[in-house]
């Protein structure tokens, strides 16, 4: 039985940035443009539009499959639909040049594709990995504070018929390092656009966050800004039993190496996939916390020894998890500031993870030109960190975290890959490439001449 002469199924799979995905690819403007062409042409009636998970053809998004006729479209662009519509949808001619009828290849990478996920869920099970949705729940205040944010300055009035950063930043009486990187934010998510260095609303926040729109609901939602606050003293009320004063936590450097050393555990293979072992002796770990990249180094080539470099805090938990991966003879945690004391010479691969958003471009270009006196001759540095693309505004991910180091140091962000080639360039290295891994952070890596 079909109540609809005909079902479209449109693949709406959400992936981590940085793996290919038909929501990656826009299947949301297909699905969009889909449901209004439909409604146009009067045909809504006669067509059931669904949404549906992975179809196991990520590579050749957006997927959309037409039944009873069984035809599957790949590649499908929102500027295809009223071609669909009017060619498949009202006379019951597919578009040949959009349609995938090749069964054989079509089967042998869906079968692929389910191989690899099931590694996947298999090797991240192993490595006692957070599910992805768990991570997202624990991170949503990120999100949440940075419309918040936005509401609580009226960022959204201050660009009706848009405007750059430094005209935002004065309209609302900010900082324009502040506010620059708060826009950026509001871009990843979304609720801005940027063009030419012009943000401006999009026709969401234009009508539900400007205070001219008759259905804003800013005055509203500034309840919950203001709610904020008291939730950021929960668990103190907790113990208490009464609202409570924010007070110091004497175990944040143990919390937040833990935490460094679960996210790097994660992504350490990937890394020295990345870098490759060849040719390694000796490596630099410079802020390396836990030392869980000089550990993967070490466990994937018996042949290295590393040196990590971090503050006097730190250093007693770096040699704890030294020990706890039995490579006291061949890792050693020295006391040191990478921005100022010795670093040392004949390096063969210098590792920067998670280190460069925690500066200044002033104090990066230093540090990229102590790097590479530190290293011998042909030489790598492998740096990893939240890579923005050259607008800033994706991955999203990294583009809130430039707000994390906005509240959390003097001067870091996150960073774009032209400002680091750039910064890597002026510093004497070549062959400057990057390495894209799954999810906001990617790698670069430089070699000295």
């Amino acid at each position: 039985m079909e109540p609809f002469q005909y079902h479209v199924f449109v693949c709406r799979q959400e992936k981590p940035e940085g793996v290919n995905s038909c929501s990656a690819a826009c299947s949301w403007d297909v699905l969009a443009a889909l449901n209004r062409e439909l409604d146009i042409e009067g045909a809504a009636g006669e067509v059931q539009v669904t949404t549906c998970g992975c179809l196991g053809l990520c590579d050749e998004g957006p997927v959309v499959i037409i039944y009873p006729d069984g035809v599957w479209y790949r590649g499908v662009k929102a500027a295809d639909v009223p071609e669909i519509v009017a060619s498949h949808l009202r006379s019951g001619k597919p578009v040949s040049r959009l349609v995938w009828n090749d069964a054989p290849a079509m089967k042998a990478l869906i079968t692929e594709h389910g191989n690899q996920y099931r590694a996947m869920l298999k090797a991240r099970d192993q490595a006692g990995a957070l599910p992805d949705d768990i991570n997202e729940l624990i991170r949503g205040f990120m999100f949440s504070r940075t419309v918040l944010t936005a509401l609580e300055l009226d960022v959204f009035t201050a660009l009706a018929g848009g405007a750059s950063a430094d005209a935002v930043a004065e309209r609302i009486q900010s900082s324009r390092r502040g506010t620059e990187m708060l826009l950026h934010a509001l871009a990843a998510l979304k609720l801005l656009r940027k063009e030419n260095g012009i943000f401006r609303n999009t026709p969401l926040s234009a009508r539900f966050f400007a205070e001219a729109s008759p259905d804003s609901a800013r005055k509203a939602l500034l309840h919950t800004a203001n709610l904020w606050h008291r939730w950021s003293n929960l668990t103190a009320s907790v113990r208490a039993g009464t609202p409570a004063p924010k007070t110091g936590d004497g175990e944040w450097v143990n919390t937040f190496i833990a935490a460094m050393d679960r996210n790097a555990r994660e992504r350490s293979q990937a890394v020295v996939n990345a870098a490759g072992t060849e040719g390694i002796r000796r490596i630099l770990d410079l802020g390396g916390g836990s030392a869980a990249y000089s550990i993967a180094f070490a466990r994937a080539n018996s042949g290295v020894t590393a040196e990590v470099l971090d503050l006097a805090d730190v250093l007693p938990l770096t040699q704890e998890y030294i020990r706890r991966a039995g490579l006291v003879g061949r890792i050693h945690a020295r006391v040191g500031d990478m921005l100022r004391d010795p670093l040392g010479h004949g390096f063969d691969l210098v590792l920067l993870s998670a280190i460069c958003h925690m500066f200044s471009p002033k104090e990066n270009r230093a540090l990229y030109q102590r790097v590479h006196a530190a290293l011998a001759p042909g030489g790598r540095v492998l740096v990893q960190d939240f890579i923005l693309e050259p607008e800033k505004t994706a991955p999203r991910f990294a583009a809130l975290f430039s707000l994390n180091m906005l509240v959390g140091t003097r001067a870091g962000s996150s960073y774009s890959e032209p400002e680091y080639a750039a910064w890597l360039a002026e510093a004497g290295f070549r062959d400057i490439r990057r390495v894209p891994l799954p999810g906001p952070a990617g790698v670069l890596i430089a070699t000295r001449d």
